[in-house]
C-alpha cells in the first residue's frame, strides 16, 4: 500500500516543482524588481507609465506622482503603481 501511494504522489510533486521553477519563481523575481523600482523613484527621474506616457517626475507625495509631459511641460498626476519603467535619472 505505501509503495502504491508513493507512486501516485511523486508525479504530482514533480509537476508542482516544474510549475514553481518555470512560472512562480520568475514572477516573484519580477514583482520584487518592480517593487524596488517603484520605491526608488525620485524627483527628476524620467518614467514611462503603463499607458505609454513619457514624463519627468517633478513631485512625489505618498503614492501620487506629478509628472511633466510634452514640450509645453503639462503636469499630470498619476498613481505610483501606474509606472511601468524608469527611463533614466536626472544628472
Amino acid at each position: 500500500m505505501p509503495q502504491n501511494f508513493l507512486s501516485i504522489l511523486v508525479p504530482y510533486i514533480l509537476i508542482f516543482a516544474v510549475f514553481y521553477f518555470i512560472l512562480i519563481l520568475p514572477q516573484r523575481r519580477k514583482d520584487k524588481k518592480m517593487k524596488e523600482m517603484l520605491a526608488a523613484l525620485k524627483v527628476g527621474d524620467e518614467i514611462v507609465t503603463i499607458g505609454g506616457i513619457y514624463g519627468k517626475v517633478i513631485s512625489i507625495k505618498d503614492d501620487v506622482l506629478t509628472i511633466e509631459v510634452g514640450a509645453d511641460k503639462t503636469k499630470l498626476r498619476v498613481a505610483r503603481w501606474s509606472v511601468r519603467s524608469m527611463e533614466s535619472s536626472a544628472q
